[in-house]
């Protein structure tokens, strides 16, 4: 397979970075001449995938609320910019590179909903400021961009993460190329497959919108949940989500990170829940439900927590020394100058201590005036001289693990909610150390420790995504520092649409544990990573964390690297300990669709392996499994602005919530749409190159 840089002319130019021998066997970089460069970093393209960053960043904003995960947006960015900018005849596959470029801060900066919300949570805030949410999210993402800068030759050029959706990303930007004619004689059956794969987007979007749809009619159930009885004591139970946008995000991720996750649940439901359920059994029956579920929330969640923070420093440890050779490489970017090679070449050192400066000063003014215009007046200035530094230093740690990982298991199943939990624990650590708390400032200072963490995640969100779009660039021949240009822009789009989602939904919906005032729905979106970091900074500054939970999650992090190393060190495979940890502590409504998309989707490779084109027919998978994140997600903007609109919780409601078909034909209506997706897959991959 040729991934494209433009033209084939002038095979004998300057070679392009080194390939990963894991994901790019047989893949070739056209060297492209002055003359027949084609365009790149264009005002359209970055007006476009401007306009799809706003679409997305809206869906992600929702789903990740809901369940706590947030999807990547590259990919069907990529297909729409494709099936858009094929009107104009000079665009190009790196011009719709850009554009997914763009996108993608979508499915990253509106991660930041797993910290700013907490700030409702804690009743600081009763909505979200637009200024100040807009500049956390800006200057938090511009220096996620300009952190990864150094992080790119260790972690993308020089390394053999598979980074699975950038990669994704990449084989779809060859696919509309050759459809515009750069396949040669098969041009027009690479027209088709551009084609086959817009459709394939489509019917995973439109089936996904559907359920959803119909979910919200309270025809069919979209959740069922129960807790039983184990013993005299003991008890556990089940909530399973019939979501396809959590089935997609499955399908995408794989096996290896959804059996983690099904490890998880398992430590989760089967042991610790038990466990703790026995040790501190419900007075009565009646009060089962709920003694099982605050259990649960409050104990068994801080395990996981343990878990992630245990997995990420140790993530973060075995980073330190390519780190260091890629940001001493990036110091002495002189041979990408030289050669005029802009696929090597990044944003200057100059200008990214120039933009660093500007972004650390917006940083001191937002704490400044946090601080300010708070009981913590008198300590303003020691808090912005501590808030820097952390932002700084903290941040590029972090930056650094994000991006990792998003290498490892891709963007849609990042650990940045760990890190948000490891973020918010050293944050409140300190703050609590400059300032001892009382009982007259504890709550300005959990809300100024989760207003300081807010940017410190709003740069790991964007170097969780950086990397991954910096190797899809890498395999299409485009230009780092134009692909870091366009997250900029990016990141600045993103972050005009965050709050007045946030808005919108905190005002139809509201949030768990937040006081929700004048909320118009009786059922609040969940926002697990935000209740838990906002647990997290009242645990740590109150003196009332339970560490004993965290320890133990500790230790379970412990095991789970020491398994992990045993089963790679005897090739049986591997066990993601963050993977394991997010299992742990998100809800089994968040997680089990996961792991079915994952199995499902493990099967579907499988089978696509055999197919007589097994890139088309793996491809074909990979884009329904993007339209499925897409629809659902998409809809449930939808739906919050009709539940404001009409001031009900269920406006589109057809029958009470007692309808009693409503849990059989929930799990029909998911397994009929799957089982009709898949086998439609099946039969083109079937009749592919016949």
């Amino acid at each position: 397979m040729t991934v494209w840089g433009g033209s084939t002319e002038n095979p004998k130019a300057a070679a392009p970075p080194p390939l990963l021998p894991s994901t790019a066997p047989g893949v070739t970089i056209s060297r492209m001449t002055t003359a027949t460069s084609p365009k790149e970093l264009t005002l359209r393209g970055l007006l476009l995938g401007a306009l799809l960053t706003t679409v997305f960043t809206a869906a992600n904003v929702y789903l990740g609320l809901k369940v706590g995960l947030t999807f990547a947006s590259s990919i069907p960015a990529a297909v729409i910019s494709m099936a858009i900018l094929s009107a104009v005849k000079d665009s190009s596959i790196l011009e719709n590179n850009i554009v997914q470029t763009v996108a993608s801060a979508a499915g990253t900066l509106s991660a930041i909903i797993f910290v700013l919300p907490g700030l409702v949570i804690v009743g600081w805030w009763t909505g979200f400021p637009f200024w100040q949410s807009f500049w956390i999210c800006v200057s938090g993402g511009v220096l996620g961009v300009l952190f990864t800068i150094p992080l790119r030759r260790a972690l993308v050029t020089n390394s053999d993460l598979p980074y699975p959706e950038g990669v994704a990303a990449a084989a779809v930007l060859k696919v509309g190329s050759s459809a515009r004619g750069e396949g040669g004689s098969d041009a027009k059956a690479n027209a088709a497959e551009a084609r086959e794969g817009l459709t394939a987007v489509v019917l995973g979007t439109v089936a996904s919108a559907g359920l959803a749809i119909v979910g919200a009619t309270r025809v069919l159930a979209a959740e069922i949940t129960s807790v039983f009885s184990l013993g005299a004591t003991a008890a556990s139970g089940y909530s399973i989500a019939w979501s396809l946008a959590l089935f997609g995000a499955g399908h995408l991720v794989g096996l290896t990170v959804g059996l983690a996750m099904l490890t998880g649940l398992l430590i989760a439901w089967v042991v610790a829940v038990p466990i703790l359920t026995h040790l501190h059994p419900a007075a009565d029956v009646a009060s089962l439900t709920s003694n099982t579920m605050t259990l649960w929330r409050t104990q068994v969640r801080f395990i996981g927590a343990g878990a992630i923070g245990v997995a990420s420093i140790f993530t973060l440890a075995t980073l330190a020394k390519p780190v260091v050779a890629g940001l001493v490489s990036t110091l002495r970017a002189s041979k990408a100058v030289a050669t005029g090679d802009d696929r090597d070449r990044d944003i200057s050192p100059p200008w990214i201590i120039a933009i660093t400066v500007a972004c650390l000063a917006i940083t001191a003014w937002l704490a400044w005036s946090f601080a300010s215009a708070s009981s913590l007046k008198d300590h303003a200035l020691l808090l912005t001289l501590v808030a820097v530094p952390f932002v700084f230093f903290v941040g590029f740690m972090i930056a650094g693990v994000a991006g990792y990982m998003a290498g490892l298991i891709g963007a849609s199943n990042s650990p940045i909610s760990g890190i948000g939990i490891l973020g918010i624990v050293i944050c409140a650590t300190i703050v609590a150390f400059v300032v001892p708390p009382t009982p007259e400032n504890r709550s300005v200072l959990v809300a100024f420790a989760l207003f300081i963490t807010a940017i410190v995640f709003a740069c790991a969100t964007i170097s969780n995504d950086n990397l991954q779009d910096l190797k899809t660039g890498q395999l299409v021949g485009a230009s780092p520092m134009k692909q870091q240009i366009a997250l900029i822009v990016g990141v600045a789009a993103g972050a005009a649409v965050i709050p007045s989602v946030l808005n919108l939904l905190a005002k139809a919906y509201g949030f768990a544990g937040a006081p929700n005032v004048g909320v118009l729905s009786q059922n609040p979106l969940p926002a697990p990573q935000a209740t838990l970091i906002s647990a997290l900074a009242q645990g740590v500054i109150g003196g009332s964390l339970d560490w004993q939970m965290i320890g133990i999650g500790a230790l379970v992090g412990v095991t789970l690297i020491l398994v992990n190393a045993v089963l790679k060190a005897t090739k049986m495979g591997s066990l993601p300990p963050l993977a394991v940890g997010i299992g742990i502590y998100l809800p089994m409504s968040a997680t089990f669709a996961v792991v079915v998309g994952a199995m499902v989707g493990h099967w579907y490779n499988g089978r696509a392996a055999k197919a007589r084109e097994p890139e088309r027919a793996e491809r074909l998978g990979t884009l329904v499994a993007s339209g499925l994140i897409v629809g659902e997600s998409l809809f449930g903007v939808l739906n919050a602005g009709l539940i404001v609109a009409f001031a009900s919780d269920a406006p589109l409601a057809l029958v009470p919530e007692s309808f009693a078909p409503a849990k059989l034909l929930g799990v029909l209506g998911f397994a009929g749409l799957v089982a009709m997706l898949y086998r439609w897959m099946l039969r083109r991959t079937e009749t592919a190159g016949a």
